[in-house]
């Protein structure tokens, strides 16, 4: 007979059990969220004609390959957009943001970030802070970034600055990065491009999609998003990659960006992969829905403990990531520990704290995923520094991520 990794104190079972009937009510608004975009999805596969040839990879130059052009298709009809680019050439979504902004911006040229300093690792390609060679202001963009106002997009401001000032861009980020904020919602950012196109036609909006794909029933109007295929929509079953979607001359830039001017998105092996990509997609809203119920539950739990959270557990969602306040690095370290203890892939590693390239703080993290990195699958991390937060996100199967957030709280209650 197996016996059970799990055993769990009577407090914890009966916080759990508390948890569950107090968001009966947000689950059933995430399936609603799930069947729409699940709707979606399935409509963007029939409408483009997606067939067993589709699935085949190409090697070498990886011309007149099938399965990446009807990928692509179906990514700007899901996105509502004229264009996409999806590739496992990018090997993060760092890459691939940075990619549609160097394939638009120029010498001379003014960025915006619409919504307050972006996160970390962003942070380093834009020149904002280090010192690396080939950032986009060792490239000679000009930087400007507007603040937010009480922790929401001040799009008066971004309109004010747009309208002063020539600029080339105003980049938007849906989700929080390591800040404090709560992501911004699919109408909050579609109505900065609004105002943006209203007072300057010829700015670019670009809008980091990263976490967000799939947690509303619309996806953030914009002339250029981007995003990474490890986090929602590649519903973890996409081993690496990126996407780019929006105006079809601005996405053909960027893929001249990625490859090479002449040649841009017409090349580039699959090696095999379309079938995880198209069939990752395809699970993509479910998958999603699963790791926003694992939030939810773990926002709870949290609660009932006494600690802070954010969103709450019953406040509206616009991405899949779930902060938690511990106040002190030893309960951080105590909650990472359990999440830990709940992966399936090196469940018995203990998560120390680490100088994790592009971030100034020490970083612990807890992961133990099929795809390294996959942020759709459950993992925890923050950042060694007040008020230590901890950045919880994924799960690729509810019931796996609240056996993972009940030994959090195991952890935690242990002192």
């Amino acid at each position: 007979m197996n016996k059970s990794c799990f055993q769990f104190s009577d407090k914890v079972i009966e916080l759990s059990d508390k948890a569950l009937r107090d968001t009966a009510d947000r689950f059933r608004e995430i399936d609603e969220i799930a069947q729409t975009c699940t709707e979606k999805v399935l409509s963007a596969f029939q409408q483009n004609r997606v067939s067993d040839a589709c699935f085949g990879g190409t090697t070498g130059y990886g011309y007149d390959d099938l399965g990446r052009e009807t990928l692509d298709r179906v990514y700007a009809d899901i996105f509502g957009t004229e264009a996409g680019l999806v590739r496992i050439g990018f090997v993060n979504g760092t890459h691939a943001i940075t990619c549609a902004l160097f394939s638009v911006l120029r010498p001379g040229d003014t960025l915006i970030a619409g919504t307050g300093r972006p996160y970390d690792t962003l942070c380093s390609a834009i020149g904002i802070t280090g010192n690396y060679t080939g950032s986009l202001k060792d490239f000679g963009v000009r930087y400007e970034e507007i603040p937010l106002r009480d922790g929401r997009p001040d799009i008066e401001a971004v309109v004010r600055a747009v309208k002063e000032k020539k600029v080339r861009m105003v980049a938007l980020q849906r989700s929080r990065g390591y800040s404090l904020r709560d992501a911004f919602t699919v109408s909050e950012l579609s109505a900065i491009t609004d105002a943006v196109h209203a007072a300057s036609p010829g700015t670019v909006v670009f809008t980091d999609n990263c976490y967000g794909e799939f947690t509303e029933t619309e996806e953030p109007k914009a002339d250029l998003l981007a995003g990474s295929l490890i986090k929602n929509p590649g519903g973890g079953l996409a081993p690496t990659g990126g996407y780019i979607v929006g105006k079809r001359e601005l996405v053909e830039a960027a893929s001249y960006r990625m490859t090479t001017p002449g040649i841009g998105g017409e090349c580039g092996a699959t090696l095999g992969n379309n079938r995880l990509l198209f069939q990752g997609l395809f699970l993509a809203p479910h998958v999603t829905a699963q790791a926003m119920k694992t939030a939810v539950f773990c926002a709870r739990m949290m609660e009932l403990l006494g600690y802070k959270t954010s969103p709450a557990s019953d406040a509206p969602r616009s991405d899949i990531v779930q902060t938690v306040e511990f106040g002190s690095p030893e309960a951080l370290k105590k909650f990472c520990l359990g999440i830990q203890r709940g992966a399936p892939v090196d469940a018995y590693v203990t998560p120390e704290p680490w100088d994790m390239p592009g971030y100034d703080d020490k970083v612990i993290m807890a992961a133990g995923a099929f795809i390294q990195g996959a942020s759709i699958e459950l993992s925890a991390d923050g950042p060694m520094r007040e008020p230590y937060m901890a950045y919880l996100q994924g799960g690729l199967t509810f019931e796996s991520g609240k056996l993972g957030i009940m030994l959090a709280a195991e952890c935690l209650l242990e002192g």
